[in-house]
């Protein structure tokens, strides 16, 4: 049915009238095929060239039927449309993280989280409440904590934590998940000490002086603790994807891309799709090296499952560790410790995995920060399209990729377009660190620092993701990182290269179209136009016009996904028509 919701209240009761007479005469008639839903009163951003903005959009059977402007909206109103009114509203393509950990972000909300953390008392503070309400004994868990904003900046160490629990084991994990800190009673019980070695692809940090544990692990030492820890219900898992799908929702990502999980949390995903469990779409990476990556490897991808909301067609590596860690791989060492980060790879095991993926199908994407892993991963990648030709391949365009690429060489940044290599890249990770990365790197390297125009001028194509738990996840503050360059008080350090900033309609694409090109989805997704999937982010906001400034006050108001409204903060849809 059609209610006066429908119409602009811009017009007047002579207009009114006759509309309302013109629809009596066409139900049933539509000119046009009619819709079943259609969005009036608002502003439409739709990332297609040809038609950069509309008023108002007609879904049909899950896609976009028409966009365009309101005077032909009446065309495809049938006596069974629902149309609801905007209200003003801003209408985009659906938002994609292009690098997203969503049991990590569920994680987030049923662990300890040590989020905002203001310095080393309060950190300690909530370890102690934690430690107040659990049993002597039992291990206390968490993330979150990052020391950049601590005066002075050092990490926490095993002492720290010791005068706050000494009785229970202690293993929380820094904000971008390459660092813990233990306690000593965690130490002991993994059997770490100071003779104890590093392993392959991680550091034990030791005090200088002493050569004991400091508590801090980086990397593959973490696994030392971590394989202590008991295992949890066995729900947690499905609680942690369930949280992290809905609070997804919530702030207006229609896609995320999961970006690397281990077999048994991939087959739990399934099943939460087949028991109707999940609407938002996971575009999903498999952990590799190793089993799980040759099991997708030989089964090849799984395309479009569950009405179109799960892929699996993706291996995700690990080149090295994170910036903020000192675990990044550089080709120079670190200005404020003396290493040059890690290399996680076996380059002998990656290499036949990489040719073998290239032959099935199969997209690689690397985790690689430093500028010394961005070379490597690119020099692999480079020497394993040279080994399998196109015709060799069962996908021409492979689309490989490279997770975050914070600090590229200028020779190597050119190199990514030439091979065909998306940079996946994280713009609120740059608001982040620039509070700490000019101490790590030096001002001329930061002239290599997340160079996000210089990719574009290259001719490289970027996907925009949000790295969430790492960082908050929220596509308003990607967005804006994007745009500003600036943290969220409007500081930028010393050379943080403001001009390495994109427009807001390239970073519109970043969390859109060019997320969807990397994950072979431009076809049907990153745009509205019909035929497309009706995947739609309504803000509260014009973040296109509105002062750079005034964008992270912007909020998600209704989430659509394949014309189904799964979140409307707003009260949209409960308009009766």
């Amino acid at each position: 049915m059609i209610s006066l919701h429908t119409i602009d209240k811009q017009i007047g009761k002579t207009e009114i009238v006759l509309m309302i007479i013109m629809i009596a005469q066409t139900w049933g008639c539509s000119r046009k095929e009619p819709a079943d839903l259609i969005f009036t009163n608002c502003t439409v951003y739709t990332v297609n060239e040809s038609q950069p903005l509309a008023e108002d959009v007609a879904i049909k059977k899950g896609r976009i039927l028409w966009a365009g402007p309101k005077r032909e909206t009446m065309d495809y109103v049938g006596r069974m449309t629902r149309v609801l009114d905007l209200r003003g509203s801003v209408v985009f393509p659906g938002f994609t993280d292009s690098h997203y950990h969503l049991s990590g972000v569920g994680g987030r909300e049923l662990n300890l989280n040590l989020e905002g953390t203001a310095n080393l008392e309060e950190f300690l503070l909530r370890i102690k409440q934690r430690v107040n309400n659990t049993r002597e004994g039992e291990w206390i868990t968490g993330r979150g904590w990052i020391e950049t904003f601590w005066r002075p900046p050092v990490f926490p160490s095993r002492k720290d934590l010791d005068k706050v629990a000494p009785r229970n084991p202690v293993c929380v994990t820094r904000a971008d998940g390459h660092a813990t800190v233990v306690n000593s009673l965690a130490l002991r019980m993994a059997g770490i000490n100071a003779t104890t070695p590093n392993p392959s692809g991680g550091e034990i940090m030791k005090d200088p002086k002493t050569g004991q544990p400091t508590g801090m692990l980086l990397d593959s030492a973490m696994d030392l603790v971590n394989g202590h820890i008991p295992e949890r219900e066995s729900n947690d898992l499905e609680k942690k994807l369930l949280l992290g799908a809905e609070r997804s929702i919530q702030l207006g990502w229609t896609e995320i891309q999961n970006a690397g999980s281990p077999q048994t949390e991939v087959d739990l995903i399934r099943d939460l799709y087949t028991r109707n469990r999940i609407k938002l779409r996971i575009y999903q990476a498999i952990s590799g090296p190793g089993p799980d990556a040759q099991q997708l490897i030989n089964e090849g991808a799984t395309m479009g499952a569950f009405d179109g909301r799960f892929t699996l067609r993706t291996i995700k590596i690990f080149a090295d560790g994170a910036l903020g860690s000192k675990g990044a791989a550089l080709l120079e060492p670190y200005s404020d410790y003396n290493s040059t980060g890690l290399m996680t790879i076996n380059q002998d095991e990656l290499k036949p995995m990489l040719e073998e993926a290239l032959r099935r199908g199969i997209q690689v994407e690397t985790h690689a920060i430093g500028d010394r892993a961005n070379r490597v991963i690119l020099d692999l990648y480079e020497e394993a399209f040279s080994r399998v030709p196109i015709d060799q391949r069962k996908v021409a365009e492979p689309r490989w990729r490279v997770e975050h690429a914070q600090i590229v060489h200028p020779e190597d940044l050119p190199r990514f377009f030439k091979l065909g290599v998306i940079p996946s890249m994280q713009p609120s990770h740059a608001i982040s660190d620039l509070h700490f990365a000019p101490s790590r790197l030096g001002l001329k390297r930061l002239q290599e620092a997340y160079a996000w125009q210089s990719f574009l001028r290259s001719g490289s194509t970027i996907a925009g993701g949000s790295d969430a738990p790492v960082e908050r996840g929220d596509p308003i503050i990607e967005f804006y990182a994007a745009v500003a360059r600036r943290d969220l008080k409007g500081f930028s350090g010393e050379g943080w290269h403001p001009e390495q900033a994109v427009s807001r309609e390239q970073a519109l694409r970043m969390f859109t179209l060019w997320a969807a090109y990397a994950a072979f989805e431009e076809g049907s997704r990153g745009s509205i136009e019909p035929g497309k999937l009706a995947d739609f982010t309504v803000l509260s906001a014009d973040i296109m016009k509105i002062p750079v400034s005034e964008i992270p006050r912007a909020r998600c108001v209704m989430t659509v996904i394949g014309g189904e409204v799964v979140y409307d903060a707003a009260g949209y849809s409960s308009v009766k028509n």
